[in-house]
C-alpha cells in the first residue's frame, strides 16, 4: 500500500504481491482470456491489446469501463478500471512459478467513498481473489 500526499488530494494505491505455483504465460492467460477470468474474478470481454475498451461485469455495481493501456504479454498487463482506477499486473518467473504484483492505483483517501473501497478492496484482493486466481492457475494447463 503507497500514499502519496498533495495539498488538495491524498492519493492511494493497492499493491499486492502474490506467489502462483504457474508459469508466467499461465499467469497471464488468467489475466487476459474472458473465460478464465470469469473464474476467479467476474465476468468481462477483456483482451491484451492496447486500445482495447471492455466492461467488467461487478456484482451490485454492474458493468464498469476499462480501457488497456499496455500489453507486454507475458510481464505486464495495465488497464483503467472505472474512471477513476487503473490495475497494473507485473509477472515475473520465479523459481517454477511467477511472482504477482498487483497495483490497484488511484484512491483518493479525501473522499470518504474512496477511503472505504480502499479498505474493502484491498482486504478483497488479498484474502480472496488473488489467491482464487493462485488456485485457477494451478489447474491450466
Amino acid at each position: 500500500m503507497t500514499t502519496d500526499s498533495t495539498p488538495t488530494r491524498r492519493l492511494a494505491s493497492i499493491e499486492v504481491d502474490q506467489f502462483v505455483a504457474a508459469a508466467p504465460e499461465t499467469v497471464w492467460r488468467t489475466l487476459t482470456e474472458p473465460d478464465l477470468l470469469a473464474r476467479w474474478w467476474v465476468p468481462g470481454d477483456v483482451a491484451p491489446i492496447v486500445g482495447h475498451e471492455f466492461t467488467l461485469d461487478m456484482p451490485g455495481f454492474g458493468p464498469q469501463p476499462c480501457r488497456v493501456l499496455e500489453a507486454r504479454p507475458p510481464s505486464r498487463f495495465v488497464y483503467t478500471f472505472t474512471a477513476n482506477w487503473t490495475l497494473t499486473w507485473t509477472l515475473t518467473p520465479e523459481g517454477t512459478g511467477t511472482r504477482l504484483v498487483l497495483e490497484h492505483s488511484g484512491f483518493d483517501l479525501d473522499d470518504t467513498r474512496m477511503a472505504s473501497a480502499f479498505t474493502r478492496m484491498a482486504e478483497g484482493w488479498r484474502g480472496t481473489v488473488l489467491p482464487r486466481l493462485a488456485d485457477l492457475a494451478t489447474t491450466i494447463h
